[in-house]
């Protein structure tokens, strides 16, 4: 018997798991664990922040999924990898901690034959003077942090309704965060909603962003083919915003958040402020904390870790410039060089570097967007990751038949513009590959056969099919492995 442990039960985790038990026999065990007791559709997370969807919709508990499925759970949290055992085993282990029955924090040692990494992100709110629900701004990065959001978003609703005018800034608190994309969804959706309630004459809403160029989205921008026309990202994320009446800045860092007031320092060096009545902010990522340790118990994190905490993989993290970066540098198995029995999905595992190129302003602050990797490519690489450590467990040989390099790997993005049934916008684009090759598509960047975009209410639509039918797909109903990534 082999045993399977993966951290984290997000997109990559729930689907690394998923996938992993429907391929190994009973007699292998699939062992999941996670803080949290329920699994949510992070995607879905702009429409409750702005009061469009309950939270109920975006979630549902873990544990009955996976009792049905054979799958064990423990909600707990993963203090430390400890990948050569110790003096008592020379199996590799986890040691998790939970809340026990007596209501006592509790420790327990899991081994394991094969390791999932994929806890996700620590949200780097700390990385931010005055960043977060537990201080200035809000956040729709998890479903508790939406309803919260909400509630603030109601108030600020109110007091418009009153004759009060409102600031209302989304965008990145972090000069080198990333997921520019959700923060541009829910700027769209409150200009959306603003408009509806005809409160857009006392809205003033405006976009703060580390990117480079609206529309850069953490991957260089793109071409996309859009009705016969190529269109830059750029045009497209300016036309929505104008279209929308919201104001950007780009090629800012947060460096701080006072009551009402955001600090951040442009590219060209300028220390400049923006007022708030209402402000959500998408924070830095890191990696969740782990600790990793040898058989005699001395500290290894940085040889199982890269700096900013996320797993070292496959991945060539030779430090060279922008001009000398591959496609090649991206991993494709997301094994961990040191242990081949050790694997990192999703947001778990390290770039090489980023995919948009890097840009310092003139005091030396590196403000760039950071290197996406949630939503379909999340999804993908722990379906293939579990593929690949189920074919390993069931041949004993060590080959990987399956393969997903973000550098040839695309994906379908669809940015909600605005919810409704008969009014309701999204912009649907896909892009492939995700990390742009220019020495085989040197005019583009990318394939425009496969590197597509349209706006309108078909998008909305699609929007709305893939929250249902990827909820389905995740709570493992009949059928489920039907429904790609």
């Amino acid at each position: 018997m082999a045993r399977l442990l993966i951290l984290g039960a997000g997109i990559s985790g729930h689907t690394a798991a998923l996938s992993a038990r429907r391929k190994l026999g009973k007699e292998h065990e699939v062992v999941v664990v996670s803080p949290n007791a329920y699994y949510q559709w992070v995607p879905s997370n702009i429409w409750v922040g702005i009061g469009l969807m309950k939270v109920k919709q975006v979630i549902f508990e873990l544990a009955p999924v996976y009792k049905k499925n054979h799958i064990v759970f423990k909600q707990a949290l993963a203090l430390s990898i400890h990948p050569e055992g110790n003096a008592e085993t020379d199996k590799g282990f986890v040691k998790i901690r939970y809340v026990s029955e007596d209501r006592k924090d509790r420790e327990e040692i899991l081994e394991y034959d094969y390791l999932i990494n994929a806890t996700g992100p620590k949200l780097n709110f700390g990385a931010t003077e005055g960043l977060g629900p537990e201080f200035y701004t809000d956040s729709v990065c998890t479903y508790q942090h939406a309803a919260l959001t909400w509630e603030h978003l109601q108030a600020c609703f109110a007091k418009m309704e009153k004759g009060e005018r409102q600031r209302i800034v989304v965008g990145t608190g972090h000069p080198l965060a990333t997921c520019q994309g959700a923060a541009f969804e829910f700027a769209l959706n409150i200009a959306f909603e603003v408009a509806r309630r005809k409160l857009d004459h006392l809205a003033e809403i405006s976009w703060i962003s580390n990117e480079y160029e609206l529309g850069d989205f953490g991957m260089g921008g793109a071409f996309i083919k859009r009705s016969g026309y190529i269109t830059p990202t750029k045009i497209l994320a300016e036309s929505l915003f104008t279209e929308y009446g919201i104001t950007w800045t780009v090629g800012a860092g947060v460096k701080k958040i006072e009551p009402g007031i955001i600090h951040y320092e442009t590219l060209a060096g300028e220390e400049l402020t923006k007022e708030f009545d209402f402000a959500m902010l998408i924070p830095g990522f890191a990696g969740v904390g782990l600790k990793a340790y040898n058989k005699s118990g001395d500290d290894i994190t940085t040889v199982l870790f890269a700096a900013n905490g996320f797993l070292k993989v496959d991945a060539d993290y030779t430090l060279k410039p922008y001009s000398e970066w591959k496609p090649s540098d991206w991993p494709s198995i997301y094994e961990n060089p040191t242990y081949n029995n050790v694997f990192a999905t999703g947001i778990a595992f390290a770039p090489p570097h980023a995919i948009s190129k890097p840009m310092v302003s003139t005091k030396g602050t590196a403000i760039s967007a950071t290197a996406p990797r949630t939503g379909m490519p999340s999804g993908v690489i722990g379906k293939v990751v579990a593929e690949n450590i189920a074919d390993r467990i069931k041949t004993g040989r060590r080959e990987y038949k399956h393969k997903a390099s973000m550098a040839r790997m695309g994906a379908a993005c669809v940015i909600s513009a605005g919810f409704g049934i008969k009014k309701g916008k999204a912009a649907s684009m896909t892009v492939f590959p995700i990390v742009p090759d220019w020495e085989k598509y040197p005019k583009w960047g990318r394939n425009l056969r496969y590197t597509l975009g349209e706006i309108g209410l078909a998008g909305h639509w699609f929007k709305l099919i893939m929250h249902y039918m990827f909820l389905y797909k995740a709570k493992a109903n009949p059928f489920w492995w039907l429904i790609p990534e």
